[in-house]
């Protein structure tokens, strides 16, 4: 896991529920959309979060076009929290000739 990816799933992480907005991530995040784009595909391609089109119908109501709506899924949680949990005990100080855990297959 990234540092970039962490930095997304924290904010999903924050609150599971809650379906969110490319451009919403942009703003938490700070990253571009040539960042942020390319790790939400990455995440909904590993099946950690489901992207939706919105219906077109409210888009032209609000006179813009369908929005692209991203949401966590149950699994992706539980994915997301022990890869977190990997990477922080990756980045605690280890005793000297400890061996670090290797990512494993699968992982985002």
């Amino acid at each position: 896991m990234t540092a970039g990816v962490a930095r997304v799933v924290r904010i999903f992480l924050d609150d599971p529920g809650t379906a969110m907005y490319g451009f919403d991530l942009m703003q938490r995040t700070r990253f571009p959309s040539g960042t942020i784009y390319p790790i939400l595909a990455r995440l909904e391609r590993a099946g950690w979060i489901i992207g939706e089109q919105e219906a077109p119908d409210q888009a032209s109501l609000q006179g813009r076009p369908a929005r692209r709506l991203y949401q966590l899924t149950a699994d992706g949680a539980v994915a997301a929290r022990l890869a977190l949990a990997e990477l922080n005990a990756q980045l605690q100080p280890r005793p000297p000739g400890a061996v670090r855990p290797q990512p494993q297959a699968g992982q985002a």
